[in-house]
């Protein structure tokens, strides 16, 4: 820590950490930073994410009818396209999203006991035919349908069976894991572009809306994405697999380890929760004159991009080196300062109250 804090934290000291205070809501920006915040944001990730899953199930059937070192390199680039688009957009944990296992059947992770990955694991060595069928595939395990699934089809032990010859089992499980996603995503921006649906929920609180009644509630849960956003990526991007200096720390439970994509990942998380929070100008929400509230959490994601984008792509590397272990130590403390800095400063701020606490959901 002692290479880079010093700096640091002498210029967030020009925005201190203040207690929560209610204060009175620009009432009148409440529609915008909604409408702004499902148009501009909720509904563009979902489509990046189906075009997304589009060329992944381009580039494996390609991969599949002709491997080769082209090929592979494109099914490879379109994996990371995928996981990209998917990890801005991961963010909105609420809605459609998590109807149906939609979000696991994407993304399921932590695998605690690795109990999915010996179901892919097993459906590769016994070639499992259902697992082929895109309209069975969505009836077997979350664990067998989604992204890290896939990314052991690509990436994981003996990948490299699949360039000996065309039309492989293993390449076929990953072109029908790509179809599900992609299937996966137009139900979602299906779900978010009905002019009916959630979407209009979401921009028209009242006394008849089934998701939102009033303001408050509606803000609460765009104010939660923020929170929770952060709270994921501090407990389950980072600390999950790295506790410290004297540890334990398991450079295999981070998220996408073999694809090298931990830290893209973690970046496009951090980007999305940015964009999200300036796209929507929620900033706007605030009495100018604690507006630099604002100021102090966009300085924070700035220094976090910055230390993400400084971290050695193997994590053992990085566990291994005292220097890249600092910059993780940093990101714990930071990303926590960021979580107080929404859920107390700005939620005070907003007039939800002294005491509320969106990562307790109270």
């Amino acid at each position: 820590m002692k290479h880079f804090a010093g700096p640091f934290l002498a210029a967030l000291a020009a925005f201190p950490v203040m207690a929560g205070s209610a204060c009175a809501m620009n009432e009148e920006a409440v529609p915008r930073v909604l409408e702004t915040a499902v148009d501009g944001f909720i509904r563009p990730g979902y489509e990046r994410f189906e075009v997304a899953t589009g060329n992944m199930v381009t580039a494996m059937d390609a991969f599949c009818a002709a491997p080769g070192d082209e090929t592979y390199g494109k099914a490879r680039a379109a994996f990371d396209e995928t996981v990209l688009s998917w990890s801005n957009i991961e963010i909105v944990r609420t809605g459609p999203v998590i109807r149906d296992h939609r979000f696991e059947r994407i993304l399921f992770y932590p695998d605690r006991k690795s109990i999915g990955l010996k179901q892919v694991q097993a459906a590769i060595i016994e070639k499992d035919e259902t697992a082929l069928d895109p309209e069975y595939l969505p009836q077997k395990s979350v664990a067998m349908q989604g992204l890290l699934a896939l990314e052991f089809v690509l990436f994981g032990t003996q990948y490299e069976t699949m360039m000996a010859e065309s039309e492989t089992y293993r390449c076929h499980y990953g072109e029908t894991i790509a179809t599900n996603m992609h299937n996966i995503a137009g139900e979602l921006t299906s779900a978010w572009n009905d002019p009916d649906g959630v979407a209009k929920d979401w921009k028209t609180p009242g006394p008849d809306n089934p998701l939102f009644r009033t303001n408050d509630e509606a803000l609460t849960a765009l104010l939660g994405i923020l929170v929770h956003g952060t709270e994921t990526v501090r407990d389950y991007r980072i600390e999950y697999f790295y506790r410290g200096e004297d540890g334990p720390n398991f450079a295999k439970r981070a998220i996408y380890w073999r694809s090298e994509n931990t830290w893209p990942s973690i970046l496009a998380n951090l980007d999305g929760l940015q964009a999200l929070l300036n796209g929507s100008d929620m900033v706007d929400l605030l009495d100018p004159g604690v507006r630099s509230i604002v100021s102090s959490i966009n300085f924070l994601f700035s220094s976090l991009d910055g230390v993400v984008e400084q971290l050695n792509p193997d994590i053992q590397a990085v566990l291994d080196d005292p220097e890249q272990r600092a910059k993780l130590d940093f990101l714990l403390i930071n990303t926590k300062d960021l979580i107080l800095r929404l859920n107390d400063n700005y939620g005070g701020a907003i007039g939800l109250g002294a005491g509320f606490s969106f990562s307790d959901g109270d």
